[in-house]
């Protein structure tokens, strides 16, 4: 028995409105929670604010070619450059800057925060000369194209 044409345009329209109301999960995957940020979370452009300066600095974090799921790169101080590298897990971050390429000149240690998608990590800096802290605030800017 043929099915007449408007009731299988009709039966076709109803599968494919049932497949839009599906949740589309890539876009859920999209936002990680806090303890799934991962180094792919971390690649990128990111802008640091510290309290109590008015200047903050642009970290730009690449894989690190020696450790997998780590990530090195440059932080940029309104001209004044360190090295960085670093990691998250389980939602806690950390980082190592190095003015002189050498040596450990500050330490950052932060928490991703729930909800942001990956893209907000709050913590504390410190400097590792004279031990002085302050919070910073770390936002991933967006990638231009």
């Amino acid at each position: 028995m043929k099915l007449p044409a408007a009731l299988l345009l009709l039966a076709a329209s109803q599968v494919v409105t049932e497949a839009h109301a599906q949740p589309d999960a890539p876009a859920a995957a999209a936002c990680p929670r806090a303890t799934e940020v991962g180094q792919r979370h971390l690649l990128g452009l990111w802008r640091a604010q510290f309290e109590g300066l008015a200047r903050g600095a642009t970290l730009l974090l690449e894989p690190h070619p020696e450790f997998t799921g780590s990530v090195r790169g440059a932080i940029n101080r309104d001209g004044e450059r360190a090295l960085v590298a670093g990691d998250v897990e389980d939602g806690e971050f950390t980082l190592e800057e190095s003015v002189d390429g050498v040596n450990i000149s500050a330490t950052w240690t932060g928490t991703v925060e729930e909800d942001a998608c990956g893209t907000l990590i709050n913590g504390t800096w410190q400097d590792a000369r004279d031990a002085r802290q302050r919070a910073f605030v770390l936002r991933k800017q967006p990638a231009s194209h």
